[in-house]
């Protein structure tokens, strides 16, 4: 069994390495670290679990950095893309054109001629979508697989700014109120032969999973039983079940494994796995969330109001939806000292976690029990790796920090320089 996350020692261990290597340069004040080894075993459990029909199109949005999208696609993965730009970040590392899925509801027609070009596969949001791509088609040939995107209305996860299959979604086009006009969409135009679903990211129970792609995979059957293109096939050859598998931040989750997940599915929708579609997955949170950690040296550390408050030097730059949402999201922390050796004893006391920015409610953590953290001590932030860096806040213009990624027997690897201050000026300029 894959681990769910790393362990606080395990993270312990890398920030030792890291010292004793000296890759902590003057200006470092905080490093984002990914371990690179729980990343493949990661990826290759989701490949085990899933046959060769399917295509895992991680989800680029998660995580963007190029170095790790070359080393996603080494590993036979395809690139899942929200916007144009990230579609292009994973042709430029190096991805098959059929490996790039690109979602966005907002593909302008330049966007769309590109894509079509590139032999991008393509999911459209909705009907006028459809009337570009038509008529682009016309003077393009292309070997874009092209799909419609569809919500199977199976209700809102426990976040309802990631849910997207509730009874209004942004996305897509209702199952249930346009099943006949998406029905018509697949007799009329002949280049159409994929169907998209996703009901949405963190929060999303096994249940809600399960119903969104069987509502969904209901439907691609029906329409092919009853349209037959004159080639004798039927429409929809392609099946993108989306994301939506939850990483673990607290204590206590995951409620479900992958494992979990996809047992239900070859038990609930068989019709995945007998070879008669080619289906895509577009897992990112889960891929990346737990791999990563952030190791923030403390600044300063005061004492009122019965809580220690230790000032590092991320916060809602780096964890925007914790800061701004700390009811919904959750990292773990832990403490090592001014070597990297991990706090585990001694009295505990009550600590807040005070990111750099000008405002109250720049917090990590808020009155946690942690051994006594001192100036100069390490805040180990857990499960880093995904929609953190890739979410990251210019509010007061904090210098993005560098990004490390480490393995066993490759010791470590710089995955972006930190920024400088020129770097912000050039931004802003």
């Amino acid at each position: 069994m894959h681990a769910i996350r790393l362990k606080a020692t395990e993270m312990s261990r890398a920030l030792r390495r890291s010292l004793e290597a000296g890759i902590w340069k003057e200006a470092d004040r905080s490093i984002i670290f990914h371990d690179l080894d729980f990343l493949e075993k990661r990826v290759r459990h989701i490949q085990n679990l899933f046959p060769g029909s399917f295509l895992h199109a991680v989800a680029a949005k998660a995580n963007p950095l190029p170095r790790l999208l070359e080393r996603l696609r080494r590993w036979d993965v395809g690139s899942e893309a929200a916007t144009m730009t990230e579609a292009r970040l994973a042709e430029m590392s190096g991805y098959p054109s059929r490996h790039i899925v690109f979602d966005s509801p907002a593909k302008t027609s330049d966007d769309l001629r590109y894509a079509l070009r590139a032999g991008w596969h393509l999911n459209a949001d909705n009907p006028g979508e459809l009337e570009r791509i038509d008529s682009l088609l016309k003077e393009i040939a292309s070997e874009s697989v092209i799909g419609l995107r569809v919500n199977p209305r199976v209700g809102m996860g426990t976040i309802a700014a990631t849910s997207v299959a509730g009874d209004y979604s942004k996305f897509g086009l209702p199952l249930d109120e346009c099943a006949e006009s998406i029905k018509q969409a697949y007799a009329r135009y002949p280049w159409l032969t994929a169907i998209h679903v996703h009901v949405g990211s963190q929060g999303c129970s096994l249940n809600q999973l399960e119903k969104g792609v069987r509502t969904t995979l209901d439907f691609a059957l029906m329409v092919n039983e009853t349209i037959r293109r004159p080639n004798g096939l039927p429409p929809i050859s392609h099946f993108d079940m989306g994301g939506g598998m939850p990483a673990a931040y607290l204590p206590k989750e995951p409620s479900f494994t992958i494992d979990d997940y996809a047992q239900r599915l070859r038990d609930s929708c068989p019709e995945l796995f007998d070879g008669r579609f080619r289906v895509i997955t577009e897992f990112g949170r889960f891929v990346h969330a737990n791999a990563g950690f952030t190791a923030s040296r403390v600044e300063y550390v005061k004492s009122y109001a019965g809580t220690r408050t230790a000032v590092i030097h991320v916060g809602a730059d780096l964890l925007m939806r914790r800061c701004y949402m700390p009811d919904q999201w959750y990292h773990h922390i832990s403490v090592c000292d001014a070597e990297g050796r991990l706090k585990e004893t001694g009295a505990m006391e009550q600590h807040t976690i005070a990111g750099p920015l000008c405002f109250n409610g720049d917090l990590i953590a808020k009155d946690i029990s942690l051994p006594r953290v001192e100036e100069g001590d390490y805040v180990l932030i857990h499960d880093t790796g995904a929609y953190t860096l890739s979410m990251w806040s210019r509010h007061t213009s904090r210098l993005i920090p560098a990004v490390w990624g480490y393995s066993e027997k490759g010791g470590f690897e710089q995955l972006k320089k930190g920024e400088t201050v020129e770097d912000v000026y050039r931004f802003w300029r």
